[in-house]
């Protein structure tokens, strides 16, 4: 029997995309804008992008369907199952989407909301492919890692606004 073996300590990092940024908000508050599908819409996608939520059922085997709509008019379909969901940490989806002209992204995503202390938290965006062609796909047609440090300073911008928000209501 002359099986190849997966070892558990492969290195992935050819696989990979991660993406890490500091955040002004605390934890719960991050978590928050990324499982409500009303915070979502206000900040997913790169800049430009607008996203339509068709559903969001966060909890494991829950599925997202969204549209991420690019500022070139193209559509994107995006199809995600939710596998673990660890409140206020952890977020593990697995992911499918693109479009017919660029052709399709499947990968795992891990994001973890890190409590830094002082009302701060650091948010990793980790990306898991099947291969090295598919991550390298996904970032020449997609331009991910771009895409992914807009999507978090988006996220970032949003929160601020909605910290400011909340500031002028007391």
């Amino acid at each position: 029997m002359n099986e190849k073996r997966k070892n558990p300590a492969e290195n992935t990092s050819d696989r990979e995309i991660v993406i890490t940024r500091v955040l002004d908000a605390p934890r719960e508050k991050v978590f928050e804008a990324m499982i409500d599908p009303k915070q979502v819409v206000k900040w997913w996608g790169p800049n430009g992008f607008t996203t339509t939520i068709h559903e969001m059922d966060v909890r494991p085997g829950g599925v997202w369907k969204h549209t991420m709509h690019g500022p070139d008019g193209m559509d994107y379909p995006n199809k995600s199952i939710f596998v673990e969901i660890v409140k206020p940490e952890r977020i593990v989806y697995k992911h499918a989407g693109g479009n017919e002209e660029k052709g399709g992204a499947s990968f795992t995503a891990t994001w973890t909301f890190e409590d830094q202390g002082n009302g701060k938290t650091k948010i990793t965006m980790h990306s898991l492919f099947p291969s090295q062609e598919a991550r390298d796909h996904v970032v020449k047609e997609y331009k991910a890692i771009e895409g992914g440090n807009q999507t978090l300073a988006r996220l970032e911008k949003y929160l601020e606004a909605k910290k400011i928000e909340n500031k002028e209501k007391l």
